[in-house]
């Protein structure tokens, strides 16, 4: 327990507190639209769990991040995933009809936000690493007092959502710019990307245009359905 009179323990669980809160508003989005169709008891359930379990996968993840962000495809891949889950919360195909609704839906919406939140996560989980310096018990702190943060914005979020309409696709928008840049950064596409910084930017644009564009174009098509 020597750590916690040293200056420069609580000085680290301060930058990845702080680090966390500027890095779990795109994961807050995700919640939120994960989270939105429920009623409201099993939304406070599916954020409270889906928070606390990806802070916990996001602990396991800082250990093998910085070898799997070596491996090629593997951002490839995760992006396209971060571009359908940001198609499919926009569309609201997630939901069930009935009783299969409650049960089902909740635990559909704690699997999205894990998924999202493991494919988001890639990236900020070095920074947060690199923070802790090897302190395991710094680490897993500093990860744990996140949780209440990003309940608190999923929470937020979700209430803004039912008031204004117009921010779940902002929310989709914001999923789809985060799987372009997340294909982009890759490894197998690192040199043409740093060769080419415009790259970056437009990717992450044509994340988000694609997902909000498809989106939309399906709820088109399946409103006369069910009028």
């Amino acid at each position: 327990m020597e750590y916690l009179s040293n200056a420069d323990f609580w000085i680290g669980l301060v930058k990845i507190v702080w680090i966390n809160i500027i890095l779990s508003g795109d994961n807050a989005v995700v919640i939120a639209l994960a989270a939105r169709s429920l009623p409201a008891q099993q939304q406070r359930k599916a954020v409270m769990f889906g928070s606390g379990a990806a802070v916990v996968l996001r602990i396991v993840l800082t250990v093998v991040a910085a070898k799997l962000l070596e491996l090629s495809f593997l951002q490839i891949v995760g992006g396209c995933l971060l571009l359908w889950i940001g198609y499919q919360l926009l569309t609201g195909e997630e939901e069930d009809d009935g009783a299969s609704k409650s049960a089902g839906g909740m635990f559909a919406a704690i699997r999205t936000i894990l998924i999202a939140d493991l494919v988001m996560s890639l990236d900020n989980v070095i920074a947060v690493a690199a923070t802790a310096q090897g302190n395991m018990v710094l680490l897993v702190l500093g990860l744990a007092i996140s949780i209440p943060l990003v309940i608190f914005g999923s929470t937020l979020m979700i209430k803004l959502m039912e008031r204004f309409p117009v921010i779940v696709t902002l929310g989709a928008a914001l999923i789809g710019w985060v799987g372009g840049e997340t294909i982009v950064n890759d490894n197998l596409l690192h040199d043409y990307a740093m060769g080419h910084p415009w790259l970056h930017y437009i990717a992450a644009i044509a994340g988000a245009v694609l997902v909000v564009m498809v989106g939309k174009l399906m709820q088109s098509r399946g409103e006369p359905r069910q009028a």
